[in-house]
């Protein structure tokens, strides 16, 4: 899985401290200042490893020098009492970095865990887990990241790299037809996709060339119309609703993506902790 570039995840981490330590951390201070010390981070359950970067990134901002030792990278599965990283150095500086390094990975490693929840429910079938723009302002490459670490894949990242026209756009634009050949207008190299709330309209997103057909809310057995009717000239996309239960039974009628709001924005963060060793 690719990274967000450094320089966001510099950025990311950098917002996060400064709203946290401000003009300084006064509870630290009460350490001397040249106590060293080591530290494991804990995982207190089962979860799938996101944030390696911005745990980094927290640690060497507040102090390049302390040093980390990773037992598991993104991706992988933890057990609940498994360390799975050790740092060593200054004891202020691990103290001030470890409230906004934790934060980072215990978010983005829920992100992970329930993607790789979902994927699992639906791997005997074809279909694609997708995540959406329901992400946490300002964290939304991080989230997207941790979906992919978590085995889905993403949705468009924002409003410039691809079309959703949705049922506000088209009552703006005036008819899904006019809609689409607007956007190949305007930029034929991006994918044009079309949300759409009957099976006519279906009809008519097909016909006007859409490449992607999201079905919003349809129930079970009009995404199985759908599936039929399409019999493949348009990939297809449920979305709404999509709790675990369903999410099978909507990943069984063929359909080739679920986009899945919950992915990024109904999350628990998990449960880590960092145990001292005073040196």
């Amino acid at each position: 899985m690719s990274h967000p570039e450094p320089h966001t995840i510099e950025h990311d981490v950098r917002l996060a401290l400064s709203e946290d330590i401000q003009t300084g951390d006064v509870t630290a201070s009460l350490i001397p200042l040249d106590k060293t010390a080591d530290a494991r981070v804990i995982c207190r359950e089962s979860a799938v490893l996101c944030g390696q970067s911005w745990f980094e990134q927290a640690m060497h901002q507040v102090d390049p020098t302390l040093q980390l030792r990773w037992h598991a990278t993104d991706g992988d599965l933890l057990e609940p009492g498994q360390t799975f990283c050790e740092v060593s150095g200054n004891a202020r500086a691990i103290l001030t970095a470890e409230r906004t390094a934790l934060n980072f990975v215990q978010l983005l490693s829920a992100v992970a865990t329930r993607t790789r929840q979902h994927c699992d429910l639906i791997r005997h079938t074809n279909a694609v887990i997708l995540d959406t723009r329901k992400t946490i302002p300002g964290l939304r490459l991080a989230q997207k990241y941790a979906v992919r670490c978590g085995g889905g894949q993403n949705h468009r990242i924002g409003l410039f790299d691809a079309f959703l026209i949705k049922e506000n756009h088209l009552l703006s634009a005036g008819s899904i037809v006019s809609a689409i050949e607007a956007a190949r207008d305007l930029r034929a190299d991006l994918l044009i996709e079309v949300e759409v709330e009957t099976l006519d309209q279906l009809e008519q997103a097909i016909q006007a060339g859409a490449q992607r057909i999201m079905l919003d809310n349809f129930d079970l057995e009009q995404t199985r119309e759908a599936v039929r009717h399409t019999a493949g000239r348009v990939q297809l996309e449920a979305s709404g609703n999509l709790d675990e239960h369903r999410l099978v039974e909507v990943a069984e009628t063929g359909v080739d993506f679920l986009s899945i709001g919950g992915l990024t924005k109904h999350i628990q963060a998990i449960d880590l902790s960092m145990r001292f060793e005073m040196a």
